[in-house]
């Protein structure tokens, strides 16, 4: 019989932390012969899903060719084994002990998808979200913007005032808007004032029976307005005191159409003649341009003030120069009278203009060599044309047959929007101090105003609502 030394020396032991008694730890039986061998290796699959960071992934990594997998154990030491058993316990939990549902599942981790980026394909939230995988080759699909929604802009007027004895004249300019918010109108022989903050009315001045009101024009700084008569004069008034400040003559027939550049008021007649007047001198007017051969009836500055812009009714287009007193360009393809005259306020030397019935064609120009880069026919005769400060894009207004008011996109010339509504030739048209809104005259005796334009600002969708309130109300 061999000694207890003896049996005592054969015993297995175990390599236990240093402060921990062989007595005070309790296993369980424990076959060292259990081998790993039967586990079922899990093949790597045939679709791997990449992450954004080179991770591997342990399920398709053969990490048995790097002796990083248990191997079967050796009955070397059975108290190693079973302190391999118990230090895997402490530190991944039960489920990792072999045996266990996770441990088959992989040979390596209890968790399949530890230390691993999984893409969650969930359905999109939003219909304009984008598959992360792709489409079946798992390549990420490109990103497409959703186009961008055409801005709406409403068909019906947010505002409407009556306008008794509007005339219906296609050689007057009868309605203009100021830089302070002032809209001022000729109504038979007077001028009216129409506050648009507050709708304030208030009479400017009245003619009498012997004069009637053809033309209106304010300065740039809206604090003046210029007056054209049926008898030739040029009244100047101060706006705020509703006071006359200068009478001047020069023409021998009515004045039918004014503009103001910086420092001079040039007034078109049917006399044919076109007047520069200087308010700081004391003469009526300063220079006198002779070109057209029928009544002016279109007047425009650019807006460098180097340029004037004049159109006849006998179809001419002209162009002067701010010096001289004979024509830099004469613009000769229009074929009915030129009242609708625009300078863009986006690039340099274009000027649009726009032909009577027997024309109907909006035209652009290049004034620094005088090419027509452009025609379109409107379909009917084209009475105002005016672009859009904040937006590359014009509104023109028109007569027989349509009285249609149109927005268009430059330099495509696509229709954003027409609009409806007035009875009889819309002739007047101006445009708000924010560029947003716009109103329009005809000789149905109305004023009509249109949110037609978008804000400076942010290009947002104009909302069908205005300054002020709905409704029909009477400008005098």
């Amino acid at each position: 019989m061999e000694s207890m030394e003896s049996m005592e020396a054969r015993k297995p032991r175990l390599n236990l932390p240093t402060g921990m008694s062989q007595t005070s730890l309790h296993l369980e039986t424990f076959s060292p012969t259990r081998s790993f061998s039967s586990i079922p290796q899990t093949s790597s699959p045939s679709k791997t899903t990449y992450s954004d960071r080179f991770i591997p992934c342990r399920t398709s990594s053969r990490l048995q060719n790097f002796a990083l997998i248990d191997k079967s154990p050796q009955a070397k030491e059975g108290g190693n084994e079973a302190y391999a058993r118990l230090l895997r316990s402490e530190l991944l939990g039960e489920d990792s002990l072999p045996g266990s549902p996770a441990v088959l599942g992989s040979p390596m981790s209890p968790n399949k998808n530890l230390f691993r980026f999984k893409t969650e394909h969930s359905t999109p939230s939003s219909p304009f979200a984008q598959s992360v995988s792709g489409v079946e080759g798992g390549i990420v699909g490109e990103s497409s913007t959703p186009p961008k929604a055409p801005r709406k802009i409403p068909k019906t007027p947010h505002k409407v005032l009556d306008a008794p004895s509007l005339q219906d004249d296609f050689y007057l300019n009868l309605v203009d808007w100021s830089s302070q918010n002032v809209l001022a109108v000729g109504l038979g022989t007077c001028v009216y004032l129409w506050t648009a903050s507050n709708s304030k009315v208030t009479k400017l001045c009245d003619l009498g029976r012997t004069d009637s009101v053809c033309a209106v024009q304010w300065t740039r700084e809206g604090s003046y307005i210029s007056i054209g008569t049926n008898l030739g004069e040029i009244q100047v008034w101060d706006a705020t005191r509703c006071k006359r400040v200068r009478t001047m003559g020069g023409h021998q027939t009515r004045t039918g159409v004014l503009a103001w550049n910086s420092s001079i008021l040039s007034s078109g007649s049917r006399d044919r003649n076109i007047l520069n007047h200087d308010l700081r001198v004391p003469n009526d007017f300063v220079s006198k341009l002779v070109g057209h051969k029928s009544e002016v009836c279109g007047l425009k500055w650019s807006h460098d003030d180097r340029e004037l812009a004049s159109g006849g009714n006998d179809n001419q287009l002209l162009v002067w120069s701010q010096h001289s007193q004979q024509p830099v360009l004469r613009l000769m393809e229009h074929t009915a009278a030129v009242k609708a005259i625009a300078w863009s306020p986006h690039q340099h030397g274009l000027l649009v203009s726009g032909g009577g019935t027997a024309d109907r064609c909006i035209r652009f120009w290049n004034t620094a060599n005088g090419n027509q880069l452009n025609s379109v026919d409107t379909g009917s005769q084209v009475c105002n044309l005016s672009w859009s400060r904040n937006v590359n894009e014009l509104v023109s207004t028109h007569g027989y047959s349509q009285n249609q008011i149109m927005v268009w996109k430059y330099p495509s010339m696509a229709k954003v929007a027409t609009l409806t509504g007035h009875s009889l030739r819309v002739l007047y048209l101006a445009m708000s101090p924010d560029g947003q809104t716009i109103v329009t005259g005809a000789g149905d005796e109305t004023l009509r105003f249109w949110n037609v334009f978008p804000s400076a600002k942010t290009p947002a969708p104009v909302r069908d609502t205005g300054l002020w309130s709905m409704g029909r109300t009477h400008i005098r």
